[in-house]
């Protein structure tokens, strides 16, 4: 099949897993700046803060074939007392965000690699706009909070529903939906 030029390519599959080259680790910072600063204007500049020196980043990437195109999507995970981890800055571009795939297979990464490490409670505080994505995946709502003048619920996650993942390097394969 011949790709017009004027049809945008989009990748067959997205590998989801822990940022382990420097490359990945930049681009999602790169798209964090773009999704927090830029599109949303929650931090001005730049949205790095003192959690990123202890966090976990996790990324989705776009695939041509077995090789990595690009940083599409991305989150990070930290834990702050034992058996207690977070996870924040959830972000997909905003060109894949119809992907459908991408922010679940991110959020379902980031609690089954905390569970494996030894999770007990695993909480984010989830814009407000995305509470319905976090239900059906699981989460319940504990308080409603108010996070750089935006509204946020402190969701924790029901672990239950997420089997641990000893290898979150190679992570999950999330697939785009079917057009209907």
């Amino acid at each position: 099949m011949i790709i017009e030029p004027t049809q945008a390519f989009r990748a067959a599959e997205y590998q989801v897993k822990f940022a382990t080259c420097p490359w990945e680790k930049d681009r999602a910072h790169t798209l964090r700046r773009a999704v927090f600063c830029e599109e949303q204007g929650i931090f001005h500049g730049d949205d790095h803060d003192a959690i990123d020196e202890v966090a976990i980043p996790i990324v989705a990437l776009s695939m041509l074939g077995v090789v990595a195109d690009d940083v599409v999507g991305a989150v990070r995970i930290h834990q702050p007392e034992p058996g207690v981890w977070w996870g924040s800055r959830l972000a997909v571009h905003r060109d894949y965000r119809k992907i459908g795939a991408l922010g679940a297979t991110l959020i379902r990464l980031a609690v089954c690699s905390a569970h494996a490490m030894g999770a007990h409670i695993f909480l984010a505080h989830v814009q407000a706009q995305n509470e319905l994505l976090f239900r059906r995946l699981h989460w319940r709502v504990l308080d409603e909070v108010d996070i750089h003048g935006k509204p946020h619920l402190r969701m924790q996650a029901d672990l239950a529903h997420y089997p641990p993942c000893f290898s979150p390097q190679t992570g999950f394969i999330a697939l785009p939906r079917k057009a209907a």
